[in-house]
């Protein structure tokens, strides 16, 4: 499957020779070109009414000096679409429409790649329950979620698919089973939160999951302070001896009950020096890191060590 830059052989190799500048927050990008993000469907109402505005939001990313590009749906599924009266036919298509616009953002440039975003069960819930994961569903079920929406961003033919947000290893083994002979490179990237999983487990065990499935071309967390980011590089790294992925929230504090960012940012990118040297080959912001951040992250990933 040939993606913007050659295909999954491509990333891969992007990725061993490394550093690969991912993109920032596509929702706080998004609240600053004026979206209204207040739906519980967050983004994947923008996405689907608004696609012009996400096509935007990934070309200010191009311009700040990402080389990867995330899709529009991490909280695009059909559940969430369904409960909106969308018809699942209509759900299918616009979760395909979210790498077409993506594509359609990267144009002809060479050395760019899109990476289609998975987001965890409770991202669909709406009430924060990404952040704490354990939803008392077993792993057949949270399969069963799964299954339908990566098999429809899979037939849209990303470079990668972004597992990201994943609070605990139920729901990591849940998409390792589904993304099982899928024909694509994938990242897994837990949410984490003092040393540990949002749920609580040891981040060796929730990395070693990933160790022995040849899908994953990358391993790490997003979604989480900075400094917690950088205490887990060598944890992912040693537990799967493969890449890692690192693109943490700017450090400020979310509350999903008042659906409010609190505090002041503590996203340094000059840390990302620090990262690649422990074994972090996909590096970028998640919350609220914006374009600024990206350009500054990938002007101190260019510097000489």
């Amino acid at each position: 499957m040939k993606g913007s830059a050659g295909g999954p052989v491509a990333f891969a190799d992007a990725i061993a020779a490394g550093p690969v500048v991912l993109d920032g927050g596509l929702s706080n990008q998004l609240a600053a070109q004026g979206c209204d993000l207040t739906d519980e469907l967050w983004s994947a109402r923008v996405l689907a009414e608004e696609p012009e505005q996400v096509v935007a939001a990934h070309r200010a990313y191009l311009a700040a000096g990402a080389r990867v590009l995330t899709t529009a749906s991490y909280q695009a599924t059909f559940e969430g679409f369904v409960r909106r009266g969308v018809r699942r036919s209509r759900a299918a298509e616009v979760l395909r429409d979210s790498v077409a616009l993506a594509r359609r953002a990267v144009g002809e440039r060479q050395g760019v790649w899109v990476a289609a975003s998975v987001g965890p069960y409770g991202a669909m819930l709406a009430d924060g329950s990404e952040y704490r994961g354990r939803y008392g569903l077993s792993v057949p079920k949270l399969e069963r979620f799964h299954r339908p929406r990566i098999e429809a961003l899979a037939e849209a033919g990303p470079d990668v698919l972004a597992l990201e947000t994943v609070p605990d290893v139920v729901e990591a083994e849940a998409l390792l089973r589904v993304v099982d002979g899928i024909g694509l490179p994938v990242w897994l990237s837990y949410s984490v939160a003092g040393g540990v999983t949002r749920a609580g487990q040891p981040l060796a065990e929730a990395f070693g999951l990933a160790a022995d499935v040849p899908e994953v071309v990358a391993v790490g967390v997003n979604c989480c302070t900075p400094l917690d980011a950088g205490r887990a590089i060598p944890v992912a790294r040693a537990a799967t001896g493969k890449p890692v992925v690192v693109y943490p929230n700017s450090g400020e504090d979310w509350d999903p009950g008042q659906r409010e960012w609190h505090g002041g940012s503590r996203f340094a990118p000059s840390a990302a020096r620090q990262w690649y040297a422990d074994g972090a080959r996909l590096i970028g912001g998640c919350c609220r890191v914006g374009p600024t951040g990206i350009t500054a992250l990938a002007t101190a990933l260019s510097q000489e060590p």
